[in-house]
């Protein structure tokens, strides 16, 4: 006899509601297990469900659009002692592809990021309108574009407005006329050009976290006024200190590598320098001070650029370090982040020295107000002593928000951080 199973949606953290953006099967199909059944997405990251057992799809509870939140059952199963084996792929209908869904960096929603305030509320509105028809999650994004609801139709179910509503109310809003806004003029659009003319082309769309990295990055480079302070440490006792320990942390399966040591220098950093912790409040009359050290590392993936973010740095040792390093990098390109993995950094450590350069401007993660680059490491003759002696010299790019930070903190910073690398005892004092 056939067993009803229900399909809840996991753990998603302190996420209060998510948006079902995908509904992947129908009722009647066959299932294995682990088999995603739909695709969940907040402001921050996306993630499968997946069928907890194999069996028939028997009803599907939610829509796209909906939104549900921890514990919410999503469908219905048949599971029976045996289960059908799915069709062979000719005799079944085209599937719809699923893109893999890892999670993003924190504070990476919006596709289209345009300066808040975009339009003025139109005359004649008043507060004793009837409210917009959305839920929570288009309501802040809304708000972080400066949209006012009224002005969007809703396409979805009985009017609902959407966040492609929204979207798609700023993209129309951005391409008109300059002059046609009493707020003023919108940023000009980029021409648009068919290089087709001109040779062969491919086109190969975005993934969805490039998306999403992309809109995140240029609403930050438009609000964030950017200045970025280079420096270098020097961390040849530091190298040679990794290395002695390099075989005992292989031993324990862990990879020391140079980041565990920055992370632990800029947990020391952030420490003696609060501004660098903190976050500027949105009216923009105070900054927000936190008392945890919570630190992202950006990640390099198939996928795109994602976040990991590592807690409590600062009461963690280097073993540990690593082998937490080592386990959210590996899920973060494997895409089975979850969001909990994807939140609440302080600052973000990005670091290109396994590849190359000399520098670059990192784009700060707002809402935090500095992001460390790391360039690769080269030996320099360093004159000390009344000599020039070879020393590994480490470039450290420092971007930062300026209305939180001024120059000489920035500098203050970067000093501290060398003189950490360059001697690690400092970390003791």
């Amino acid at each position: 006899m056939a067993k009803i199973e229900e399909v809840r949606v996991p753990d998603i953290g302190d996420i209060d509601a998510v948006d079902v953006i995908e509904v992947l099967v129908s009722p009647g199909d066959t299932v294995a297990e682990g088999d995603s059944l739909i695709v969940l997405e907040s402001d921050k990251a996306s993630m499968d469900v997946p069928a907890p057992v194999a069996g028939v799809v028997s009803e599907i509870m939610v829509s796209v659009g909906d939104q549900v939140s921890e514990g919410t059952t999503v469908a219905k199963m048949e599971v029976s002692a045996e289960v059908p084996a799915p069709k062979p792929a000719e005799e079944k209908a085209p599937e719809k592809p699923v893109e893999p869904a890892p999670a993003i960096e924190p504070d990476k929603k919006p596709p289209v990021a345009e300066p808040p305030r975009l339009l003025p509320p139109p005359p004649g509105k008043t507060s004793s309108q009837k409210p917009a028809y959305a839920g929570p999650s288009v309501r802040r994004f809304a708000r972080e574009l400066g949209v006012d609801l009224h002005q969007v139709k809703g396409s979805g179910r009985k009017g609902r407005i959407t966040k492609d509503d929204v979207k798609a109310f700023v993209k129309a809003a951005m391409n008109r006329p300059a002059g046609t806004e009493s707020g003023g003029s919108a940023i000009p659009p980029m021409p648009v050009i068919d290089f087709s003319k001109f040779g062969e082309i491919e086109v190969q769309p975005l993934t969805r976290i490039q998306k999403i990295s992309a809109a995140s990055l240029h609403r930050s480079w438009l609000n964030v006024p950017h200045v970025t302070q280079f420096d270098e440490a020097d961390i040849t006792e530091m190298e040679a200190f990794r290395k002695a320990h390099k075989e005992e942390a292989a031993k324990k399966g862990l990879k020391l590598t140079p980041l565990g040591f920055l992370l632990k220098a800029v947990a020391a950093g952030l420490i003696a320098f609060p501004k660098f912790n903190a976050s500027l409040d949105p009216s923009g009359e105070s900054i927000i001070l936190k008392k945890y050290v919570n630190i992202g590392v950006a990640v390099d993936t198939p996928n795109g650029l994602v976040v990991p973010v590592l807690k409590d740095v600062d009461k963690k040792g280097l073993y540990e370090l690593g082998a937490e390093l080592g386990e959210l990098s590996t899920r973060a390109r494997d895409g089975k982040l979850k969001p909990a993995d994807i939140q609440g950094a302080c600052f973000t450590i990005s670091s290109l020295g396994g590849i190359g350069g000399t520098a670059f401007t990192p784009i700060v993660n707002a809402p935090e107000v500095a992001i460390l680059g790391v360039s690769r490491s080269s030996m320099k003759p360093i004159f000390i002593n009344g000599e020039f002696q070879p020393r590994l010299m480490l470039p450290l790019s420092l971007s930062y928000d300026h209305r939180v930070i001024d120059g000489a903190d920035a500098a203050r910073f970067t000093t501290y951080l060398s003189g950490v690398l360059s001697d690690l005892r400092r970390l003791l004092l």
